[in-house]
């Protein structure tokens, strides 16, 4: 019988999968479970998708993350005969101060992880939902987590502190970074794209998606990024707000009379793209729209990527190489072009051509500055990580 690895990246109303052959990590499928909390919809691509999609097994369109992964997997079990899921591996998002590699799941771990929740409450509890699905329905099937807080705990001390009193620093109040799993994949793939003595050069990634981040690395590890204590922190977002005077928290309790409840809704929900607009959270619809609204909120998503990335470059000591990559920055060449722009003094220069085509590098030969544009894979590194996990034995954790 064929093994595989299924991964999982579970999100507020969708259930990414993918599928991987065991020996040669080759994608068998990869698909997701769309829209949860209204009227699901559930695609899918890759080798094995015909056998899904002619399976009769139907979607419960109003199920939420445990059903809906509850009949993901049976059909799974229904439709791919012949394949045995060796090992499920999870995104989670925070792994706290303890958990730095990826982690064998046990409920004691479980538990832990779910402590982590009030660090990412849009993110932790979905996170976990399909790890309970799998653990009810394959109780046989090794699971294991990756985080996407490890990443950043290269950051040297000073780069995790807040200027809080210290007591509250040692109880796990430090600025933990987020999106590390994709500025792992852009680490491991670099190289291969501008050699290896590029690669150790001083780098920022720059993720620009619906949740966006900034992230410096030195010889391919993360030594400073944009997001703290939670994924609320750094550049503006789609609908989070970014970074924030703590006073605004403190002026919105006490003279907009609003409970904690409500302010978390405004600065996750209701801020960033869609808050300063008034009209989307989509950076596509903001572009083609008329709206003074929309051109502001266009305007204030890249003031702030520049200013956090030169924040950024001169904590490092200057820039060898910059990465555009995640929704927006995979495929926004306006927004890739306007960010870049700023950085003409530094010897960025970008070929317009190349930019617009969707090019992997971007940059001019006269550029003193690589310039890259990649698309990430998040799923790939759960994937190698499960093939490592299974070959070193799943009593150990993947260092």
């Amino acid at each position: 019988m064929k093994q595989a690895l299924l991964t999982f990246n579970a999100g507020s109303s969708s259930i990414k999968f993918g599928l991987y052959a065991r020996d040669s990590l080759t994608l068998l499928c990869r698909g997701q479970i769309s829209n949860i909390g209204a009227d699901a919809v559930f695609t899918v691509d890759g080798t094995l998708a015909g056998q899904l999609r002619a399976h009769p097994v139907p979607l419960p369109r109003s199920g939420d993350h445990d059903a809906l992964t509850h009949w993901l997997l049976g059909l799974l079990d229904a439709a791919l005969a012949g394949i045995e899921v060796c090992a499920a591996g999870h995104r989670v998002v925070h792994g706290g101060p303890e958990f730095a590699a990826p982690t064998r799941l046990t409920p004691a771990v479980v538990e832990k992880l779910m402590d982590y929740s009030a660090l990412a409450p849009n993110h932790q509890p979905h996170n976990l939902a399909p790890i309970r699905s799998v653990a009810a329905t394959w109780p046989r099937v090794i699971q294991y987590a990756c985080f996407d807080t490890a990443f950043h705990r290269t950051q040297p001390r000073v780069a995790e502190l807040f200027a809080l009193p210290r007591e509250l620093s040692d109880a796990g109040i430090i600025r933990y970074g987020f999106h590390g799993l994709s500025y792992a994949y852009i680490a491991g793939v670099l190289p291969d794209i501008i050699g290896d003595r590029a690669a150790a050069g001083k780098v920022i990634v720059a993720h620009l998606g619906h949740g966006a981040s900034l992230c410096a690395m030195v010889d391919r590890r993360s030594v400073g990024t944009s997001m703290g204590f939670t994924a609320l922190d750094g550049l503006v977002m789609g609908k989070r707000c970014g970074a924030l005077d703590p006073g605004v928290v403190l002026h919105l309790v006490q003279h907009h009379g609003m409970d904690i409840d409500e302010v978390s809704d405004v600065l996750m929900n209701k801020s960033g793209l869609l808050g300063v607009s008034g009209i989307s959270d989509d950076v596509r619809e903001l572009l083609a729209s008329d709206s003074p609204q929309a051109a502001e909120a266009i305007d204030l998503f890249v003031y702030r990527a520049v200013r956090e990335l030169g924040a950024l470059i001169a904590s490092i000591g200057g820039l060898d190489t910059l990465v555009f990559t995640a929704g927006i920055g995979e495929r926004s060449a306006v927004i890739r072009e306007r960010i870049a722009q700023q950085f003409t003094w530094l010897g960025v220069d970008i070929d317009i051509g190349a930019n617009v085509g969707q090019a992997p590098i971007i940059n001019s030969a006269r550029s003193k500055v690589n310039v890259l544009a990649i698309p990430t894979n998040e799923e790939i590194v759960i994937a190698e990580a499960a093939a490592e996990f299974i070959e070193r034995g799943s009593s150990a954790n993947v260092s």
